[in-house]
């Protein structure tokens, strides 16, 4: 069992596959902007880890 795996159901509609990769972007932008930039590089890498697993090359969700 895969943390996040393109091929679950779940996450079959487009959106809902952006949305888990945007929410953890903005969340890093907003603590960037707030002067946290760990906690920013933490949801930064969240949401790369996140394209990476639902929209990287080798995915089974398109």
């Amino acid at each position: 069992m895969k943390f996040l795996d393109p091929a679950d159901p779940f996450f079959r509609p487009l959106w809902r596959r952006r949305a888990v990769v945007i929410a953890p972007a903005l969340w890093a932008a907003f603590e960037l902007y707030g002067g946290n930039p760990g906690w920013a590089l933490l949801f930064g890498g969240a949401a790369g880890y996140a394209w990476w697993m639902l929209f990287g090359p080798g995915n089974k969700a398109e």
